[in-house]
């Protein structure tokens, strides 16, 4: 049996502010809270978020279930996916431009040799990104 009526409950702390305002909807003689997730920002999430959510999902528990029952999972997630990003991009052009020997000249001479130094500049990049933003 499912009964449409809805009822509102306020709760309060001692000094009177109101720390709960649910509305519940009865269900076979139970009060069930009408809970929703807010889905406002649809986004492609890449691998940094991704990241990010199963180390908040593993090692932050409580910080994930907050963000997710706020509804600023993805809002979170989106924002250190693009800070992420971001940061590669300067990091690895500030690398590229410390390393006096990595050239357009390099490039066309020893591809294999070039590739193996932009390589090895994305991955030290990167391990600073994934310690600094993913987690952290």
């Amino acid at each position: 049996m499912f009964f449409t009526t809805e009822s509102k409950i306020k709760a309060s702390n001692m000094n009177g502010v109101i720390i709960m305002d649910l509305t519940y909807r009865f269900e076979d003689d139970h009060l069930i809270p009408n809970l929703m997730i807010k889905t406002n920002l649809q986004v492609t999430l890449g691998k940094y978020a991704y990241l990010r959510k199963k180390y908040l999902k593993q090692h932050k528990k409580i910080l994930f279930t907050n963000l997710l029952t706020s509804g600023e999972l993805t809002e979170h997630l989106w924002d250190i996916e693009q800070t992420a990003l971001e940061r590669m991009e300067v990091m690895t052009k500030m690398m590229v431009d410390k390393e006096c020997i990595i050239t357009e000249e390099l490039k066309a001479n020893d591809p294999m040799k070039w590739t193996g130094l932009m390589n090895s500049i994305r991955s030290a990049a990167e391990e600073t990104v994934l310690k600094e933003l993913v987690y952290r």
